[in-house]
């Protein structure tokens, strides 16, 4: 069964092409995040959803005009490797975009036209504008643990991040002793050490924007995470720790500091109630009133039990709501 979709988009074909290659660019209308090897024979993987991932390789690359993919799911027991043709027309009003996508079997024909109708509109919003915004579909992932949690919670960041500028580094956050540029020098600190509790090594980020530099980071250390997966423990310094305990880690420093960066620039943050009541509770796993006495957090300040969970969670953490 073959899916065809077009749009029109008011852009240049070499930004047309950008859209759909460029990581980015991926990550504001398709993908929480993106890794591309873009030439022939070279390997991606883009999480569209905190649940799908999809895989393959590149089979063509004509930049500005054609990208031929071998496409499959990670982790899927169907081994198919699906054809998806995108073709690149400057035309009058700015440039078409053909995606064509072949071998898919007929009863998953319905989900896939679904799929790309979703993106295929985010893409021509973003096209117009920049950024498509928040995904719904990476809002409430039907099945919430530590990985999917994670995902979900660095769209969230992402969003945030891509408001702040370059001037905006020095700007105070809620944590006192941390401007935006210190935050993020924490924070990507934090992902260094848990790529390592995973098994990985945090490899170099883009010396471009704010969210640039932490998207990659974040990708990395997530990645790692899903390949080695939960079971089993982690070796911090002298301690053990549950790898649900250690992975669980992230959502809660992708969506505490995205408030902190939102706090700082002005900004809301956009995150559903199902996510933010998970993460919460990982933050009270994780933050023991042991570890938050010799860790050095800021007691936690009392919240009615009915506000909002980001706003609970954010109260849990020692901040000010």
């Amino acid at each position: 069964m073959i899916v065809e979709k077009t749009a029109l988009l008011p852009v240049s074909a070499d930004e047309a092409f950008a859209l759909i290659t460029e990581p980015d660019r991926l990550r504001r209308w398709l993908t929480v995040s993106a890794r591309v090897d873009l030439r022939a024979g070279g390997e991606f993987r883009w999480t569209l959803t905190p649940m799908a991932v999809t895989v393959g390789s590149i089979t063509e690359v004509e930049p500005g005009r054609r990208l031929v993919l071998s496409f499959g799911w990670e982790d899927s027991p169907d081994p198919r490797m699906d054809t998806v043709i995108i073709t690149i027309e400057p035309v009058d009003g700015g440039t078409l975009v053909r995606l064509v996508h072949d071998g898919i079997p007929a009863d998953k024909g319905e989900g896939v036209f679904e799929g790309w109708t979703h993106f295929f509109e985010r893409l021509e919003r973003a096209a117009a504008g920049g950024d498509a915004g928040p995904d719904e579909w990476a809002a409430a992932p039907e099945r919430l643990d530590q990985l999917t949690s994670a995902n979900a919670t660095l769209a969230v960041l992402q969003h945030v991040l891509r408001g702040i500028g370059e001037d905006d580094l020095g700007k105070s956050t809620p944590c006192s002793e941390f401007t935006v540029g210190r935050l993020e020098t924490h924070l990507r600190g934090s992902l260094t050490s848990l790529t390592s509790l995973a098994g990985g090594t945090l490899g170099p980020v883009p010396a471009g924007d704010l969210e640039s530099r932490i998207a990659e980071a974040a990708r990395q250390a997530v990645e790692t995470w899903m390949r080695r997966g939960l079971d089993g423990t982690v070796q911090a310094g002298s301690q053990e720790l549950p790898a649900t305990l250690a992975a669980g880690i992230l959502s809660v420093e992708f969506l505490v500091h995205a408030w902190d960066f939102a706090s700082a620039t002005g900004q809301k943050v956009t995150v559903s109630d199902e996510v933010a009541t998970y993460v919460l509770g990982l933050a009270e796993q994780i933050v023991t009133p042991g570890l938050r006495e010799s860790a050095g957090f800021d007691p936690a300040i009392p919240i009615s039990a009915d506000a909002p969970a980001l706003d609970r969670l954010v109260a849990f953490s020692g901040r000010p709501v």
